[in-house]
């Protein structure tokens, strides 16, 4: 499975992105697939993410009701929309995935990171 992220950038704070996580060699609907972030100097966090087998997304505290996480089986993406952000969001965002059916510590597959810079 390979896993290519996209969508990153600049923007100010208050402004919107949409990351893209599409995938290759499986489809998207037997993959559980989340995001996590890493601010320079800081460890990887959690961001959210969504089982196969659940249909409903889970979040970070930090990032719920602003962010959302959803699926395009026919595009075999799974998308990060992030509304409100903040500078505290900025971050290297990465999708991971795995074929376990519910969310994780750890991850089989990774995709690159995709810079997000919001800001002040």
């Amino acid at each position: 499975v390979q896993l290519q992220a996209s969508g990153g950038g600049l923007v100010q704070a208050g402004g919107s992105l949409r990351l893209s996580c599409a995938a290759s060699g499986s489809t998207v609907s037997s993959l559980t697939v989340v995001w996590f972030r890493q601010a320079p100097g800081k460890e990887r966090d959690f961001v959210g993410g969504t089982g196969w087998s659940a249909p409903s997304a889970r979040y970070a505290e930090s990032v719920k009701g602003r962010f959302t996480i959803s699926r395009d089986n026919g595009k075999n993406t799974v998308y990060l929309q992030m509304n409100s952000l903040k500078v505290e969001d900025t971050a290297v965002y990465y999708c991971a995935a795995d074929f376990r059916p519910t969310l994780q510590t750890n991850y089989a597959y990774w995709g690159q990171g995709t810079q997000v810079t919001v800001s002040s």
